[in-house]
């Protein structure tokens, strides 16, 4: 058990680094530089061997995840010279990000002592919980956590979600069962159903015990909720009895859970009682009465899920506690029992090296800013250069600054710079949306219609959420009728939504067929002269005619309800989109010529 004592050297630690930051910057980026100047990539730019910020602004360009690409492939499909990271640190595994490039996952690289700086910012979290929230460390919590299945890119090195690689490092075995309730093999459960029913079965045995309840967003910890609803019948069973349902089939979960599971009619008949009403508000406090707050992360698009937690959680507090993406390790919530509304990461200076674009400027290397030098209320695009290999890489989290911390910047999550629509940790941009509707649009033609129009938005209403999609038509066959729908029949409208999921990204596929945490893609036909209306709308809000231009994605709520007053029908996809396997792997050889 962490003794006080430890806390207050990590507390001291966190002092320390956010009163010298410019100093602890300067180091890191030479320290960088020093391992990987001798790299293919810093060597293009002209770095020759120099680590003093003046040359590096100067001489390395801001990239995105396109301009690496060809590099990153290069490595994937197995040269081994020094091309992104330099001879002495080479690249160990990628990270698959959640963000998508070309309808697939990055390739992010990393180096085997990044694990180091993504456990120390890990250290740092209960250490601050723990001076906002006393008796912690008289019980544990119940955290849903979940790996991915992992592939090898033809050079050998894994491919794999950042908190897949996390989860099976050693330093997370180590310290996996004083952490929270679910045993290690039900956590590296591949299978999402197995690894969920385990879970809870464990959390419920351990009921008294629970201290906090967790999942890593938002929208999973709803997911388990869910679950909760749909299998508390069985779960009952299994813990009246004191045996796992044959749905479990993993030998190695089995195992783990038998010694937990004993039967408890008591605690059988409890979740009974609690789950069999249909009254579902406070569930969390009904089954743990020991819980002091959720820990999962609601800012960007996880913020929707707020008042939908606070119902199920019967209004405990909410804890954003960390601020971490695949590319690094960033920083914490210095206040986590703040409202959801409020949260600040404070970055930390020793974890990469951070620049910021000024989302008001021009996109342009030369006006990147120092972390020690954002000012207060202003936004900005987040850039790193981190240990890995990745230079002056634009992360694409627009933040803006609500103050300080010692020397250090405090940020506010404000979005993501290309991201559209998401729902859970997808992120659909404009462009990858407009590609749908093209190819949805072009089952339309043999019928005599087409799209005038369109927009969209992401509902969360219920659960789990799911993509709206709302068209105007038109005849291309006037024989048709003005609004091009008499021979377009609600079987075609259907293949239309299925046609657009199929368009949509990896990531959405494997969060649809995969996980199931998104609905059937949702088409809303309105009727004609809608989207007149709503320039009608704009304008009567001081909007100019001559400029406006239709949003692709709608939020505001008087728009919304406009939109849904005109819809004529509703349509959603039959049937889950089919994908071939992930090619980005096999198409590296083409990717890496481009280098």
């Amino acid at each position: 058990m962490v003794t006080e004592k430890e806390d207050m050297k990590k507390l001291e630690f966190i002092e320390e680094m956010t009163t010298n930051v410019d100093a602890v910057q300067e180091h890191v980026l030479v320290e960088i530089l020093d391992r990987n100047g001798g790299s293919e990539y810093l060597e293009k730019c002209g770095l020759a061997a120099a680590t003093d910020r003046t040359t590096f602004r100067a001489k390395v360009p801001m990239v995105t995840y396109e301009d690496l690409k060809p590099y990153v492939m290069r490595v994937a499909n197995g040269d081994r010279s020094p091309i992104l990271s330099g001879p002495s640190h080479p690249i160990s595994e990628f990270l698959l990000s959640s963000g998508t490039s070309g309808g697939e996952p990055k390739l992010i690289p990393t180096v085997e002592e990044e694990l180091d700086r993504r456990q120390l910012l890990y250290s740092l979290l209960m250490p601050v919980m723990n001076k906002f929230v006393p008796g912690l460390q008289k019980g544990t919590g119940l955290y849903f956590l979940f790996v991915r299945s992992e592939t090898k890119t033809p050079s050998g090195l894994p491919a794999r979600p950042v908190l897949t690689s996390y989860y099976k490092s050693d330093y997370f075995k180590k310290h996996a069962s004083n952490t929270c309730t679910s045993p290690l093999a039900a956590i590296l459960c591949a299978d999402v159903f197995q690894s969920m029913y385990a879970q809870m079965v464990c959390g419920l045995c351990q009921r008294h015990q629970v201290v906090r309840v967790g999942t890593v967003f938002a929208s999973g910890l709803l997911r388990a909720i869910q679950f909760l609803q749909q299998h508390w019948e069985q779960l009952a069973a299994n813990i009246e009895h004191g045996e796992l349902s044959p749905c479990v089939s993993d030998p190695s979960v089995r195992a783990a859970v038998a010694g937990i599971l004993q039967p408890d009619p008591k605690l059988s008949q409890l979740i009974r009682t609690e789950c069999s009403n249909g009254d579902w508000a406070g569930i969390i406090v009904r089954l743990w009465p020991n819980t002091m707050y959720l820990d999962t992360i609601v800012t960007g698009s996880m913020a929707q899920y707020v008042t939908i937690l606070s119902y199920y959680g019967g209004d405990l507090p909410i804890a954003s506690t960390k601020y971490v993406s695949s590319e690094c390790p960033m920083g914490l919530n210095l206040h986590p029992m703040c409202d959801p509304s409020e949260v600040s990461y404070t970055i930390l200076p020793n974890l990469a090296y951070f620049e910021f674009l000024p989302t008001d400027g021009a996109a342009a290397a030369a006006e990147l800013v120092e972390l020690a030098d954002v000012e207060t209320g202003r936004e900005y695009e987040l850039v790193v250069t981190t240990y890995g290999g990745l230079s002056r890489y634009r992360v694409g989290d627009v933040l803006r600054v609500t103050g300080f911390h010692n020397a250090a910047p405090q940020f506010r999550f404000v979005r993501r710079s290309a991201a559209l629509l998401s729902v859970n940790v997808d992120k659909t941009d404009e462009a990858e949306l407009q590609r749908a509707v093209e190819r949805a649009a072009a089952l339309l033609r043999p019928h005599g219609a087409a799209v005038l129009d369109y927009t969209s938005r992401a509902c969360t209403k219920t659960l789990p959420g799911h993509y709206v999609v709302y068209w105007e038509l038109m005849a291309t066959n006037q024989q048709e009728g003005a609004s091009g729908t008499r021979s377009v029949d609600s079987d075609v409208l259907a293949r239309c939504c299925l046609e657009m999921e199929e368009s949509l990204s990896y990531v959405y596929w494997v969060l649809r067929v995969v996980d199931g945490a998104i609905r059937p893609l949702e088409i809303r036909v309105v009727r004609p002269g809608t989207f007149q209306e709503l320039v009608n709308l704009a304008v009567s809000h001081g909007a100019s005619v001559g400029q406006y231009k239709v949003p692709r994605c709608v939020t505001v709520s008087a728009v919304i309800q406009l939109l849904d007053s005109r819809v004529a029908s509703s349509h959603f996809s039959p049937a889950l989109p089919h994908r071939a396997p992930w090619t980005a792997l096999s198409s590296v050889q083409n990717a890496a010529e481009a280098a």
